[in-house]
């Protein structure tokens, strides 16, 4: 595990990410664009029976497919107070501890690194909750709001692309405070709300609903704040962005919640996580 992080550490990470998301965009030779998403769905067990559009031939291009809309009442929404934001692996939850969370056993890292925080955003986080969701190649990879909320501020946080796999959250340290990310951070009936992107080697984007793609800049920190009059209202359910190819999605609230699914769980967007 640790030479499969070594070896990623020293391939040009940010190089190759964008260029696949070159490639995943092209729409000529349309039976060549077909093929891959064959080839994929093969591969990954990767099933349309819950999207609106049921063909390889169908999607545009690779990243159409890859960021599929599902059906209509694929995905109900759950009647707890909290909702599954993604589809995947719920891989870890629970409590934050003295503003540490809980990557694998043994590791820990703080919700300051995460959120990039220079002010006291994170202190509200300190002894409140967390829900660690990875998106596997085979998932539906657009996220959705566990809880209704207003936007506030979203921050682009540039740095590494490791993979996001069982071999790296137990041997890189601080993986996630580590890798680019796009903090988004909102304002709900239980307090202040964090959805935080996070970015991984081979995804070549981030696209949110109400600022579309974010364009990495790997020199800066990026953030931009809404006022009352216009920002933007997002209900329990409703889309907030999606992926380019997979990676996580970790949700923090100031609130001591109630799990309705445990660490390891298969996960589905919508379906209940917490009261």
């Amino acid at each position: 595990m640790k030479f499969f992080a070594a070896l990623q550490s020293i391939l040009p990470q940010h190089h190759l990410s964008r260029g696949v998301g070159w490639l995943a965009h092209l729409e000529h030779p349309r039976w060549l664009k077909t093929l891959l998403i064959k080839l994929f769905m093969r591969s990954y067990g990767v099933s349309l029976d819950d999207a609106k559009l049921e063909t390889p031939d169908s999607y545009r291009h690779f990243n159409a497919f890859f960021t599929r809309a599902l059906r209509d009442g694929a995905r109900p929404l759950a009647t707890s107070r909290y909702v599954m934001p993604a589809d995947g692996e719920l891989s870890q939850c629970g409590p934050v501890t003295d503003d540490a969370l809980i990557q694998a056993k043994g590791r820990y890292y703080s919700t300051a690194a995460l959120l990039g925080a220079d002010d006291t955003f994170s202190e509200a986080f300190k002894d409140g909750s967390f829900a660690t969701i990875y998106l596997s190649p085979s998932d539906y990879h657009r996220i959705h709001m566990p809880i209704s909320g207003t936007l506030r501020q979203t921050r682009y946080i540039p740095g590494d692309l490791f993979a996001v796999n069982q071999a790296t959250v137990h041997s890189v340290d601080q993986l996630f405070a580590r890798n680019e990310r796009l903090v988004c951070r909102f304002e709900t009936a239980d307090g202040p709300m964090a959805l935080v992107l996070v970015g991984a080697i081979i995804v070549a984007g981030i696209e949110t609903v109400w600022g579309g793609v974010e364009s990495p800049r790997p020199d800066a920190i990026r953030e931009t704040n809404w006022d009352s009059e216009h920002a933007p209202l997002l209900a329990c359910g409703a889309e907030v962005g999606r992926f380019f190819l997979g990676s996580t999605v970790i949700m923090l609230t100031p609130k001591t919640l109630e799990w309705a699914v445990e660490a390891g769980d298969s996960v589905q967007v919508k379906a209940a996580l917490a009261d």
